[in-house]
């Protein structure tokens, strides 16, 4: 078995299209769809069912996907045995992060993290795709959604509300809701890829106050959170936004505070077998704390 076609298999059956599994390898999509074909011909069967709403694994396939998830994840446990002692805090420390809490709330963090660790060094991977830390593709990752995977530890760092917020200069042109069936008759900007959403709230805007079953049409719609902050800022409508990207927008107003909006909760998750390391620990003790020291600046404030 060729072991570059056995990873490109993966990473493709992984992410359910040729695009991201070579924007994930950083090699070509042509590249990607020519060792796939090249794999399908050595084995004498089709891995993939081809559809214009992307790639499904044949049974041989998933058979085969199964099989190489099981050998890469234990690759990569001995690789992390061989390569690194748990023991000590050096080395690099790749993490993970969706693209707009990463951004916002975890880079301009690290600074004060690496002046407390200096000998540790840190690569911070931001996309909104999963990442499979059983393959060792992070050492952590900075989630909001929860697995059964029982090979992974999950960690609570932080559960905040989200908040209605819209500009002086919407509200000027357009009026201000008083309720949230106001929202009815007003321009929602929404987040735009629903199979890929930061979580699971975040176009909880659609149906806040609406009857079962009904949901209101978005005006806008932007596949990054930073990206509807900033629109709304200009303009363009009413977004439902987490606390953590709102507080770098200066232009934003919050509205309808009285109306009950769910929460976000981000978890700070590793491989079991990564439970020792200290470097982990380190990380883990300087997020919660500084989680800690936001939740108490935000119940002061609201006091």
């Amino acid at each position: 078995m060729d072991w570059d076609k056995l990873r490109v298999f993966y990473n493709v059956a992984e992410s359910g299209s040729f695009t991201r599994a070579a924007s994930r390898l950083e090699i070509s999509q042509s590249a990607i769809s020519r060792q796939i074909s090249n794999l399908e011909d050595r084995m004498g069967v089709p891995l993939f069912h081809r559809h214009a709403r992307g790639l499904i694994l044949t049974e041989q396939g998933e058979l085969l996907f199964r099989t190489a998830r099981e050998v890469f994840s234990d690759l990569a446990m001995v690789q992390a045995k061989i390569t690194e002692n748990i023991k000590f805090s050096q080395g690099v420390l790749k993490i993970a992060a969706t693209i707009g809490f990463g951004t916002t709330w975890i880079a301009p963090r690290l600074h004060k993290f690496l002046t407390k660790y200096p000998e540790t060094r840190l690569t911070l991977r931001l996309s909104d795709d999963p990442v499979d830390l059983t393959v060792h593709e992070s050492d952590v990752a900075i989630s909001s959604s929860v697995t059964e995977d029982k090979e992974l530890i999950y960690q609570e760092l932080l559960c905040r509300h989200l908040y209605i917020y819209s500009s002086r200069k919407y509200l000027l042109n357009f009026g201000v809701p008083l309720k949230a069936e106001d929202l009815d008759r007003h321009r929602l900007v929404i987040f735009s890829d629903r199979t890929m959403l930061p979580y699971d709230d975040a176009n909880w805007l659609l149906t806040c106050g609406t009857p079962p079953g009904v949901k209101r049409e978005p005006y806008l719609s932007i596949n990054n959170l930073y990206g509807i902050a900033r629109a709304v800022e200009e303009g363009s409508g009413i977004a439902c936004l987490p606390s953590y990207i709102a507080k770098n927008c200066i232009n934003l107003v919050q509205i309808l505070p009285e109306i009950e909006t769910p929460y976000v909760r981000f978890y700070f998750v590793y491989p079991r077998q990564l439970k020792d390391s200290k470097r982990i620990k380190q990380l883990w003790t300087f997020l919660s704390e500084e989680s800690q020291a936001e939740e108490k600046q935000i119940q002061e404030h609201s006091e």
